[in-house]
């Protein structure tokens, strides 16, 4: 049996460095998934809370950060227990704009775990429309 891996590639109409800062910045974590305390920076903890109920959601550490090209860290939730799996960010440049990819490993392979895997697929989905809408809509001023 095959560990599942996630992986989800979006395009997005805004240079790298404003991507990486999407990815790593409270104010703009918040706007598109969860918001930390402090920026997300190499060798830091991570903690990730809700933007309406202030409850600490997702925590780990960020192992590496290479702005603004790649993002790694730990990545555990409640329902996982224990659990840490790692999630890998991606970022590179195509013409007109950034092409972000995710991989989230290190998840648990068993029928019961597997309620989880799809849990966070789809959450990485919702989350990743999000940002779509946060960067791609925006009006020009």
């Amino acid at each position: 049996m095959t560990d599942p891996v996630l992986r989800k590639t979006i395009f997005l109409k805004a240079p790298r460095a404003e991507v990486w800062a999407f990815l790593t910045e409270p104010d703009k974590l918040a706007k598109w998934f969860h918001a930390p305390k402090q920026a997300l920076s190499q060798g830091q903890k991570l903690e990730m809370y809700g933007t309406t109920s202030g409850d600490l959601l997702i925590w780990g550490e960020v192992k590496v950060a290479r702005p603004p090209e790649y993002l790694e860290h730990t990545f555990t939730v409640k329902p996982m227990g224990d659990a840490e799996s790692l999630v890998k960010w991606t970022l590179t440049e195509v013409t007109g704009g950034t092409q972000l990819s995710l991989e989230h490993s290190g998840l648990t392979a068993s029928a019961e775990a597997f309620g989880m895997v799809l849990s966070l697929d789809k959450g990485w989905d919702e989350h990743f429309g999000q940002m779509r809408s946060v960067l791609n809509d925006r009006v020009a001023a």
